[in-house]
């Protein structure tokens, strides 16, 4: 009955990471460009009563009897399906449709990724995230400049006075990984490398290594199903309302145990 309290225990603390895991995504489903998450499990060691393959008689080998001894959380991979469109209108607002991050260089200099294009011009005119950090590469718009164009390809245009054709103000780079489940949440809506994820590979918007292309006006809606959601934090429920009857019903027969011992 140990093994049962603690098998349970332990599938009662995993199902705890899963409920936080989807309370989560469910806080993030307005969340533009956010990436849903998706825990993973993988049951624990095992007890071996009898050894499988042990030989019974010579003739016959055992099945074996082994007891597992419960759950634990292996993983918390971030899914990478595509978001809907939202169209906001306004110039500024990019959607990646296909593959690909936006990067953006925080205050202590390293670089992060992000699926969230809600961007606007900072007092120098440098576009930045919402939180005021800077895309990469740095464009920076004049203050006189109209009709300002991104296109499909990161192609930054703008009309500038006394020019009759639209000036090029840079290219804006996306870039993706070898595995985008490894990248590292970080908050902020921000991504960062890790060992798991490989190097970035950085190239424009529509470019040869499978990277995407923009869309402005747009923003890309977070990628969590509502629906789905509740179904699995409705299953995570249950599981947790299992191991703990599990719990319930080996503590009644500790005490009818205790009980014949007096």
């Amino acid at each position: 009955m140990i093994r049962a309290l603690y098998t349970a225990a332990s599938g009662m603390s995993a199902q705890q990471t899963n409920l936080d895991t989807i309370a989560n995504n469910l806080a993030n489903s307005g969340t533009a460009g956010f990436r849903q998450r998706q825990v993973q499990f993988e049951d624990m060691i095992y007890q071996n009563l009898v050894t499988p393959g042990s030989a019974e008689t010579q003739q016959t080998l055992s099945a074996g009897l082994q007891v597992g001894l419960g759950t634990k959380t292996a993983a918390s991979e971030v899914i990478m399906t595509q978001g809907d469109p939202n169209n906001t209108g306004n110039p500024y607002d990019l959607e990646i449709q296909g593959a690909g991050f936006f990067q953006v260089s925080l205050p202590d200099g390293t670089i992060a990724y992000t699926r969230a294009g809600n961007f606007h011009l900072n007092s120098q005119g440098t576009i930045v995230t919402s939180a005021g950090d800077t895309i990469l590469p740095a464009i920076t718009i004049p203050s006189n400049a109209t009709n300002v164009v991104i296109s499909q390809y990161g192609v930054v245009t703008a009309t500038l006075p006394g020019q009759t054709n639209a000036a090029q103000l840079g290219t804006i780079q996306l870039a993706t990984f070898p595995n985008t489940g490894g990248l590292s949440s970080i908050g902020s809506n921000l991504l960062q490398q890790t060992a798991s994820s490989g190097n970035p590979i950085t190239d424009t918007p529509g470019g040869t290594s499978g990277i995407g292309t923009l869309q402005q006006g747009y923003l890309e809606n977070s990628n969590v199903d509502v629906v789905a959601e509740f179904v699995q934090m409705i299953l995570a429920q249950r599981a947790y309302e299992s191991n703990s009857k599990v719990i319930h019903v080996a503590d009644d027969m500790y005490s009818q145990i205790n009980g014949l011992v007096r």
